[in-house]
């Protein structure tokens, strides 16, 4: 698959001293969603604003398809749109004038049954003669998602595109991503909402202190990385194990009612029959039997910790 936006070697350093960006090295591909994911102050909005040309990057280079974006900048400016986390919109401005506006700053020609299409699609045509002051917080962020759309980029920058947002509309502007993806347009979000990530992405990227620790298809670290355990609940509580189930390394809660085996069911075999026949054999009565999975939430902390 061709990258559409490569980056190499990629650091920010301000003049207080701080890193926000250490040697990032990243190939986005043409059509994909990736996620980025780090906690607060990880450096996921200043590797959006740097790609975008907001900010100029102390050393390394990013170029979209194929033009560098400090000697080629209107071209990749074209290329580019950016939803910010702030709701940044002219109070007494109407919904149809500000996306219009956005377009013609492009030097894109006029095309009102694009910009019709793309209000409809976003819920946001019967509102088109609306001043933005009217909004709800929502319906702002669905405008904001115009404008950047506005001149039919190829690319688009979600910066935390559902903070604040209740999840009702959550999901419609997940559909709208999902939807924008079947268009061809190569998608970058950064989210708080893991488990969206976990359902939308097709690649991960974990950042954190400035520094990308890791890239991978969802699928894939979901499987690396990600565990299974087997709760086995008892009929009676036990005080400690038996030495006999020492080999299968279980934890046992606190007051005794639970058992905790975990296991990774791509090293060929559970162990888990084995494992309740022991446990039949040493005299202990299962009550009843869960099996609890890894999320991305689980993953993501786990690597952050490790730190």
């Amino acid at each position: 698959m061709s990258s559409i936006v490569s980056i190499k070697n990629l650091s920010k350093t301000y003049d207080s001293g701080f890193e926000a960006l250490n040697s990032i090295n990243l190939d986005i591909n043409k059509g994909e969603i990736l996620a980025l994911l780090g906690p607060n102050g990880a450096g996921k909005t200043t590797l959006i604003s740097t790609i975008c040309g907001i900010i100029s990057p102390t050393s390394g280079s990013v170029s979209v398809d194929g033009n560098d974006i400090i000697k080629d900048f209107r071209k990749t400016r074209k290329i580019i749109g950016l939803v910010p986390q702030e709701l940044t919109l002219g109070a007494f401005d109407k919904v149809w004038s500000t996306v219009n506006f956005s377009r013609g700053l492009f030097n894109r020609k006029k095309d009102d049954a694009y910009l019709k299409k793309l209000l409809k699609d976003l819920s946001l045509f019967d509102k088109k003669d609306s001043e933005l002051r009217t909004l709800s917080g929502g319906m702002k962020r669905r405008v904001l998602i115009a404008k950047a759309l506005s001149h039919q980029p190829k690319i688009l920058f979600l910066d935390e595109p559902t903070a604040g947002v209740d999840v009702e509309l959550r999901k419609d502007m997940w559909k709208i991503v999902r939807k924008l993806k079947s268009s061809g347009v190569t998608i970058i979000l950064t989210t708080h909402y893991i488990e969206e990530a976990q359902s939308i992405a097709d690649r991960v990227g974990v950042i954190n202190e400035g520094e990308l620790l890791l890239v991978e298809k969802t699928k894939t670290l979901m499987e690396r990385l990600g565990k299974k355990q087997l709760i086995v609940e008892l009929k009676e509580k036990a005080y400690q194990l038996p030495e006999t189930l020492n080999k299968y390394k279980l934890e046992l809660n606190e007051d005794g009612s639970l058992i905790t085996y975990t296991y990774n069911a791509k090293d060929g075999g559970t162990g888990i029959s084995k494992l309740l026949g022991a446990i039949s054999e040493a005299g202990l009565v299962v009550k009843d039997l869960q099996i609890n999975e890894s999320s991305l939430e689980d993953i993501f902390v786990n690597l952050v910790k490790k730190l």
